[in-house]
């Protein structure tokens, strides 16, 4: 597999409604595999939008503030069960297209222990179809605490996929040396970065992953505009429903850190790039941090595997 070219997603979806923004995703991943992409990308919880509210809103965490307990109870109604008819629709979109989907959403558990939690979480699919692998952000920041459980360590590590190894995280996961060691050692060709939106600094996470695990990074960003965001205090936003709250930012890197494409910014696309895989064995000759640059016998890295949600 010399080569493989991917696609990343640069959209808003349709803010807190979940079968509008699958639509609009499925459509996006029937259009990726369209321009010949074996791998397409999507932003943080794509279904059905990142809760953009708790940074806008005075007062966002305070006892019985009314705007927040409806946008979670909104939240709540809007996200997606693992499994559901959604992932199916997911599955069945990958497998029809032939691509590979790691799509970020709100997850909801309807049964059993954590009943009712909401998670952040990614999704990996196999071009066959088959759901890889479900990441949960193992601790949401700052404000989105209020939202979401922390995940947990089973999920920490790359998927064998059509489109070769691939890893995920979300967000401030890439601030935490000890998640990305994860999966680093699970050797990642593609590792799909997802953020709201690819800032400066959010940017330099990601290159720095690039870099440090010698493998291609999708730092993926999405759009809102002031129009878009449920539930805000007015008098902090722009008074133009057209401007750009989140503005995109989407970059594709190579596994010396150098930029491939992008950022891309305040526009809605998607961001194509082809990779060849050769440059990762020519990169790890001067740095392979899970390979002939590590030193076992020093340092030692365990992860918990176990999920306490699931039944021994």
């Amino acid at each position: 597999m010399p080569t493989v070219k991917v696609a990343a997603v640069q959209a808003s979806p349709v803010y807190y409604d979940l079968a509008k923004s699958l639509e609009k995703a499925i459509h996006f991943i029937q259009s990726a595999a369209g321009e010949g992409a074996q791998l397409v990308a999507f932003p943080e919880t794509f279904l059905p939008g990142y809760p953009a509210f708790a940074d806008t809103s005075p007062g966002f965490a305070l006892w019985q503030h009314k705007d927040t307990k409806e946008l979670y109870a909104r939240m709540m109604e809007n996200s997606i069960a693992v499994p559901s008819a959604e992932t199916e629709a997911l599955s069945k979109a990958a497998k029809d297209n032939s691509i590979v989907v790691c799509i970020g959403c709100s997850e909801r558990v309807t049964s059993g222990p954590g009943r009712g939690t909401l998670y952040n979480t990614q999704l990996t699919f196999g071009a066959n179809g088959q759901l890889l692998n479900r990441h949960r952000k193992v601790m949401p920041t700052m404000a989105e605490r209020i939202w979401w459980g922390q995940g947990n360590g089973d999920s920490l590590h790359a998927v064998q996929t059509e489109a070769g190894r691939v890893g995920a995280l979300i967000c401030w996961e890439h601030w935490m040396p000890l998640t990305r060691t994860a999966l680093h050692a699970t050797s990642e060709d593609i590792h799909v970065a997802a953020w709201p939106r690819v800032t400066e600094m959010n940017l330099l996470a990601s290159r720095h992953y690039a870099a440090e695990g010698r493998c291609f990074v999708i730092a993926v960003g999405a759009l809102l505009h002031r129009r878009d965001l449920a539930l805000a205090d007015s008098s902090v936003l722009p008074e133009d429903p057209d401007a750009l709250l989140l503005d995109g930012g989407t970059t594709i890197i190579g596994p010396d850190g150098k930029v491939l494409v992008g950022p891309v910014m305040n526009e809605e696309i998607l961001v194509m790039a082809e990779l060849d895989f050769t440059r990762i064995a020519e990169e790890s000759l001067a740095l392979d941090v899970t390979g002939h640059y590590s030193r076992p016998d020093i340092f030692q890295l365990t992860v918990n595997g176990k999920n306490p949600l699931t039944p021994s």
